[in-house]
This record gives structure tokens, C-alpha cells and sequence, in this order.
């Protein structure tokens, strides 16, 4: 009878939380602690429901399933930092991005302030941020996922990179112990190691990324280190994102949620790019051409060549093999 109890009030729950789908702050969770009561199979064999001692429940995934998706089988390489082989220019202008639900908690890796921040540090890439906090002292994984890899670097020192089934890998680096292992299912709030100063590292801190298919983004889009807070349920991960020139503003958080208002507005402006580049003509500079020539067999004008191309002017010497734009 409790069970039956306990059952319909979750029936109850998910048809609030699936009227309900307003994004909002999602707070670190850590494990409870409570025993399991019983584990019961769901329609839906990615999912099972764990029933609680203390008459709570919640859904959990069944990694069985999930350890078969292409995202966690894709480029998987356990030796490899890098492995994706991928170009930033074939990626969508948008991907959306699950970050927690009833099925995928959050935990903070490490909450404190943000010392050193995403970009550019004297003069090379930083591709995550620093959070300062005293050797030894436990870092947790960020969501639920999978070891890639576990292992010491020369940069990094001791690195856990984790990958997770929304394609997002999440790094933790510099570390003093490793408590992981690769090709090991962990938990969002499951202890992973430690935090230290191996590697490249002017003092104890935990070096935290996020990445998708390779590609770093300022992990403070997601997630607000100094709360401990995840920012939103969901991400909107622009293509734009993925460089070390642009990093978390506040104000563009706003964005995550109209722009899926303007979905059909953003697939117009795509299309209408693509086009563009498909019209784009070039001109390879061969001896005895000038620009007048040039313009006259594709059709267009001196004026218009040199618009299309900075720099250039009716009076340019023009050098062999120099590529142009025609069109």
C-alpha cells in the first residue's frame, strides 16, 4: 500500500513538472545518504525508480542503456585529452543542451569564487576557470557520466575528464589523487579525487572545463561556481561560444531563454548565410590579368571586385596566385 502511495504521488509530480518547464537556478545536490528501499523498472528501460527508506524517491538512469548511445561511443578514447576529430565550422549555430532534469542532478565541483576566468592569460588560451581551495580537499563530479580518461599529465597534472550523455566532457584538473577510473560510470555529486597542484600549477586550485565535441566554452555560462548553483536547466550552446574570446556576461543570459522564441528567425538567418557562401565566386590571379578583365567575364564591375575585397583597388598590383573574391 505505501508503495502504491508513493507511486501515484510521482504519476502527480511529472504531470506538474512537464506543465512546468519555466528554467530556473538548480542547486548542487549532493547524494542523501538515505538507504534504497526497492528499485523498480519504469516503460522506459533508460530508466528506473529508486524508492527511498525515508518514503522519498527519485528516477535514476540505467547506464546499461546509455553505454550503447553514439555520444558516449563517439571519438571515445581513453588515452587521448583531444580525440574528437571534429571541425568547429561543421558544428550547428545552436545546440540545446539538457543540463538537469528529474533524471540528471547537479553537483558544484568546487564552490568557491572564480580566481582566474576563461580567455586569453598572458597571452595563451585559458580554456576553463581556476577555483582555489586547499590540497586535499574533495572535487565531485559536475553530472552524471562516464570516465574517459583518468590519468597524469604534463599540463594538467592528475586529470578526470568525464563524459556525459548530452555530449558536454567536463575536465578536472591539477589534482593530488585520482579516485576514479576510466570507462567507470559516476554519479552527479560522486567524489572523483582530490584537489592539489600537480602539473603546470602556481598553488593548490581545481582547473575546471567544459567542452563539446573538443571545443571549450567558459564554464561559467552553466554554472555559477561562487553559489553553487547551475544556472539553468537547459543551455543554449551557441556556435559562437566556443572561443576563448568569448567569455559568460551576465546580461546574455536572457538569450538562453528567448532564443527559443526565435528558432524559425535563427533557421532563416542560416539558410540565408548558407546561400551566401554558396554564391560566393573567387578568382585565382593568373598571369596577364587585370582587374578590368576579371570583372568583365564574371559579369560584375572594378568597384564591385574591390568592395568585396579589403585592401584592394583599381590600382593594386595584383600577384600571381592571390585568390579573389569575383562574386
Amino acid at each position: 500500500m505505501k508503495r502504491f502511495i508513493i507511486i501515484t504521488a510521482i504519476l502527480a509530480t511529472c504531470t506538474l513538472n512537464a506543465q512546468d518547464r519555466t528554467a530556473r537556478p538548480v542547486r548542487s545536490t549532493h547524494p542523501s545518504g538515505e538507504e534504497t528501499l526497492d528499485t523498480l523498472d519504469t516503460s522506459d528501460p533508460g530508466l528506473k525508480l529508486i524508492l527511498f527508506t525515508n518514503g522519498t524517491w527519485k528516477f535514476a538512469k540505467n547506464y546499461d542503456t546509455p553505454a550503447t548511445d553514439s555520444v558516449m561511443r563517439e571519438d571515445w578514447a581513453v588515452n587521448a585529452i583531444m580525440p574528437y576529430r571534429i571541425v568547429r565550422d561543421s558544428l550547428p549555430y545552436r545546440i540545446t543542451l539538457m543540463l538537469a532534469d528529474s533524471t540528471e542532478a547537479f553537483c558544484c565541483p568546487c564552490e568557491v569564487p572564480v580566481y582566474s576566468k576563461f580567455g586569453v592569460r598572458h597571452g595563451r588560451n585559458h580554456n576553463g576557470v581556476d577555483l582555489p581551495s586547499p590540497t586535499g580537499t574533495p572535487t565531485y563530479s559536475a553530472f552524471a557520466g562516464k570516465v574517459r580518461t583518468a590519468t597524469r599529465t604534463k599540463g594538467y597534472g592528475n586529470l578526470v575528464i568525464i563524459r556525459h550523455p548530452n555530449g558536454l566532457e567536463t575536465y578536472y584538473g591539477h589534482l593530488s589523487r585520482i579516485d576514479v577510473q576510466p570507462e567507470q560510470w559516476v554519479s552527479a555529486g560522486q567524489q572523483i579525487g582530490l584537489i592539489g597542484s600537480t602539473g603546470h600549477s602556481t598553488g593548490p586550485h581545481l582547473h575546471f572545463e567544459s567542452r563539446y565535441k573538443g571545443f571549450a566554452f567558459d564554464p561559467q555560462w552553466i554554472i555559477d561556481f561562487e553559489n553553487g548553483v547551475l544556472r539553468r536547466d537547459f543551455f543554449v550552446l551557441k556556435k559562437k561560444y566556443l572561443s576563448n574570446y568569448n567569455r559568460y556576461t551576465p546580461e546574455s543570459i536572457e538569450e538562453e531563454e528567448n532564443i527559443l522564441l526565435d528558432e524559425e528567425q535563427e533557421r532563416a538567418e542560416e539558410e540565408r548565410l548558407r546561400k551566401e557562401a554558396e554564391a560566393m565566386r573567387w578568382h585565382t590571379i593568373k598571369s596577364g590579368d587585370t582587374l578590368s578583365r576579371i570583372a568583365v567575364r564574371n559579369g560584375t564591375t572594378v568597384s564591385a571586385i574591390c568592395k568585396l575585397n579589403p585592401g584592394l583597388t583599381p590600382k593594386s598590383t595584383l600577384k600571381i596566385g592571390r585568390k579573389i573574391r569575383v562574386r
